[in-house]
């Protein structure tokens, strides 16, 4: 009966942390925190663009893990190559066609504390290469200046990332996704802006689980206050993320919380030149649910050819 009672009990362990694997956490890589200031426009006008990310994030914090799993502890290092193209090719209006390409890597540092079963990580590997044409609008002009500068992009996430079922954190999501945005600065005086990035987010099913997460909305928010004229700006960031719908399972909704996160933090940015220019940001994460809370550094360099 002892015998009996021991491989119930594993089983009905190994039956939660597989559910755990499969429902909770599963909403994709996005951007959160990755672009920040002056984002309604590239900053130096039509051309080739080459832009490298580096994003730290360290957490604790894994909200609503069953109590009897060993408590993690994380580490995970982002890096995002971008190369952009603005073209001069007018459509609707005054705006021009471009074209965005993303080429992710993450490497995940995972340890555990205390006794218990522990989540699993893929420890690196290429993450989903993202695709998006997008149309940039020329600025809106006031007396002063600009007054708002705005682009739409049909950005699409293709699932070229490493994924293994096996592994609660993976570098790719194994979905195809969709995940459009609008963004836009607006200068309420000529040295003082707010940027914001909003995207919608649409999952297909994943072929080797049958999951399928839910759809969500994210976005990036930025005000600054040009300190050195064309040379610094400093201000306050953010980023918000809300899953809108439930994740489902063989076509069956799953009865877990949605997700959500919130962050703000310090930020600025510092403009060599006209063609170059490096992104400083920190974001405390709070109010997080169905998945961690943490903090993030991210380093952005922007490079006009």
């Amino acid at each position: 009966m002892r015998f009996a009672s021991k491989i119930v009990m594993v089983c009905l362990l190994a039956t939660l942390l597989l559910a755990s694997s499969t429902q909770a956490y599963d909403l994709p890589a996005v951007n959160l925190g990755f672009t920040s200031f002056m984002d309604g426009a590239p900053p130096a006008g039509p051309g080739a663009y080459f832009t490298q990310y580096l994003q730290v994030y360290k957490t604790r914090s894994f909200t609503d893990l069953p109590s009897f799993m060993a408590k993690p502890k994380l580490t995970a290092l982002i890096s995002l190559t971008q190369f952009v193209y603005q073209s001069e090719t007018s459509v609707i209006g005054s705006g021009k066609l471009g074209l965005d390409i993303i080429v992710p890597a993450v490497k995940f540092d995972l340890s555990h504390s205390g006794r218990g079963p522990g989540l699993g990580a893929n420890s690196w590997g290429l993450g989903d290469i993202l695709v998006g044409p997008y149309i940039q609008w020329d600025p809106i002009m006031g007396p002063n200046g600009p007054k708002l500068l705005q682009r739409v992009e049909l950005q699409i996430v293709l699932p070229t990332g490493k994924f293994d079922k096996k592994q609660n954190l993976n570098p790719g999501s194994k979905v195809f996704s969709v995940n459009p945005y609008w963004s836009g600065t607006y200068f309420f005086q000529p040295n003082v802006t707010g940027s914001l990035r909003f995207h919608y987010l649409w999952n297909s099913e994943n072929s080797d689980t049958d999951h399928q997460p839910g759809q969500a909305v994210h976005a990036n928010l930025a005000l600054a206050y040009e300190a050195q004229p064309r040379k610094l700006r400093l201000g306050v960031v953010g980023y918000f993320l809300k899953q809108i719908t439930d994740s489902k399972t063989n076509g069956n909704a799953d009865a877990t919380e949605k997700e959500q996160v919130v962050a703000v933090g310090p930020g600025g940015v510092y403009h060599f030149s006209q063609n170059d220019h490096l992104f400083v940001s920190l974001y405390l994460e709070t109010a997080a649910k169905s998945r961690p809370e943490g903090t993030r550094l991210n380093l952005r360099y922007v490079h006009h050819f």
